[in-house]
């Protein structure tokens, strides 16, 4: 490999290792070129392209909010929403019901540092008190401003923008992008991957999620995956804080498991899996195309779990409702100032919080079975029911 090559005589190391730079750098364009010969040359290529654009759906957030937002950092960082919905419509439907509306069940803040090799994840609980923006319903009605209400109900009123909308005026940052995914994009986009590889410390049953998981090395399979991310009562004091805490373990094994299937070196297999990303995600207009997604993906290729620091919202539990929980405003502005200034947050931010104090993040390494080992079923013994999560 040219990566193995020695320097010439007379060559300084620092030379050397230049060299060796360039010659990745000129691998890596390589690869990207042979990949767009696949996505967009020869034989039929560009329907394979327009394929993958049509199967992305975006939201026009900055039409919907306008002008009167956070201004932009214009640090070469960049802040990204992503939530998972609770919506029951659709193919979603064999996870219960609902009354036409969905919430976010999961919201997580993603700042990428300058230069995309680190990242700082803040997990909002979808519990949290907040005071929310007045908001434009779907059918186009205002819905008023409201104090003291569930984090998670903006979205429920006013979709996407609101949720936005409510974020930017928690943190006082503007959020660059917006990334949503519903329960079948995520179990499928699992499963196209081949599973993810983790390892349970403890035994994880929970009924109401349908989640039986014996303490060891697993595989998961979109289905078990999806009955872990959702799971309350399966591990420590069954809150939304502990379910967090197994979401943030859940991210840092799939960022391994992408990084370790070598996707630049299989196009097909690299397709099948853009095909299944493209279809399982809502985006804002800002990344909704196979180009624009694409280049979020190149920036981000050198980060790995390692350079990823997540946290949970410091929060305390509500005075007058134990299953509420409220943001610790000093601590909190501790987190933003952190993200404003790109720099790392500070452990001081979240000591104290009542998040600090949970231990369901133990649980779960996303150290598991080796990248080739196959995805269990989901009928095989020590696994989840083939049952769909019923919460």
């Amino acid at each position: 490999m040219l990566d193995d090559q020695q320097p010439r005589t007379g060559s300084s190391p620092s030379g050397a290792g230049e060299g060796r730079r360039r010659r990745r750098r000129v691998l890596y364009i390589v690869a990207w070129a042979a990949v767009a010969v696949v996505l967009l040359g020869a034989a039929g290529a560009g329907y394979l392209y327009h394929r993958l654009n049509a199967n992305i759906h975006s939201v026009d957030i900055d039409g919907a909010l306008g002008t009167h937002r956070p201004a932009k950092l214009g640090n070469g960082s960049m802040d990204i929403l992503v939530l998972g919905s609770d919506s029951r419509s659709g193919a979603n439907r064999e996870y219960g019901h609902d009354s036409g509306t969905a919430r976010s069940d999961t919201t997580m803040i993603v700042h990428l540092a300058k230069g995309h090799k680190r990242a700082s994840v803040v997990s909002i609980p979808r519990d949290t008190l907040i005071d929310r923006p007045a908001c434009t319903g779907a059918k186009g009605a205002v819905e008023p401003a409201q104090s003291s209400v569930m984090f998670n109900t903006a979205y429920e009123v006013g979709g996407p923008a609101c949720a936005v909308k409510t974020v930017e005026q928690l943190t006082g940052l503007r959020m660059d992008h917006y990334v949503e995914v519903d329960f079948t994009g995520f179990k499928n986009l699992v499963n196209t991957l081949g599973g993810v590889p983790l390892t349970t410390t403890q035994a994880i049953h929970d009924d109401k999620s349908h989640l039986n998981l014996a303490a060891g090395t697993h595989t998961l399979n979109g289905e078990q995956a999806l009955g872990l991310v959702r799971t309350r009562h399966g591990v420590a004091d069954g809150s939304d804080l502990g379910r967090i805490e197994l979401q943030q373990a859940f991210m840092k094994a799939l960022l391994n498991r992408i990084g370790g299937l070598g996707l630049m070196n299989s196009p097909t297999k690299l397709f099948s899996v853009a095909d299944t990303a493209t279809k399982a995600i809502t985006t804002d207009t800002g990344l909704g195309s196979v180009n624009k997604l694409m280049g979020l993906a190149e920036s981000v290729q050198h980060l790995d779990s390692g350079n990823v620091h997540m946290v949970t919202l410091p929060v305390r539990y509500a005075p007058d409702n134990p299953d509420r929980v409220e943001p610790i405003d000093a601590k909190a502005a501790m987190v933003w100032a952190a993200l404003r200034a790109d720099r790392p947050i500070p452990a001081a931010a979240t000591q104290g919080s009542a998040a600090d104090h949970v231990e369901a993040g133990k649980v779960v390494r996303g150290d598991g079975a080796p990248p080739d080992r196959p995805a269990p079923s989901a009928s095989a013994p020590g696994t989840a029911s083939p049952s769909p999560t019923r919460r």
